[in-house]
């Protein structure tokens, strides 16, 4: 399961990084600095995910780093939902792109918190 959410993020963040010019529309944003934009979260989601191998290598023995992966998506999801309730009417396009993270994350929440549980024993 950690796996499953671990190569989500890292194919998302390469999708960014090298394609950003297919996601700028998503961000209501344009020009080249835009394009640098997208692929600075791009970026982000591959520093985010630095701590997965280990998690994903020796569950059992990484508790507390997989403390952190769970504390990661916790901070993911709440970040982006608080930021979905400041988007006003104009931003629409980019609410929607947010609701995607939104979903992407608690999914991926329940799937390492599932993952922590079965390990535990």
């Amino acid at each position: 399961m950690v796996a499953a959410v671990f190569a989500v993020n890292v194919q998302c963040a390469l999708e960014f990084i090298l394609w950003p010019q297919n996601y700028v529309g998503a961000y209501q944003i344009e020009g080249p600095s835009a394009m640098a934009m997208v692929q600075t979260v791009g970026i982000c989601f591959l520093m985010w995910n630095a701590t997965y191998p280990p998690v994903i290598a020796q569950p059992r023995r990484q508790r507390m780093l997989f403390g952190v992966v769970i504390s990661q998506q916790l901070i993911g999801l709440i970040g982006e939902s608080l930021l979905l309730a400041t988007l006003g009417p104009d931003l629409s396009i980019l609410a929607s792109s947010v609701v995607r993270f939104i979903a992407f994350d608690a999914a991926g929440l329940v799937l390492l918190v599932s993952a922590f549980a079965l390990t535990a024993r």
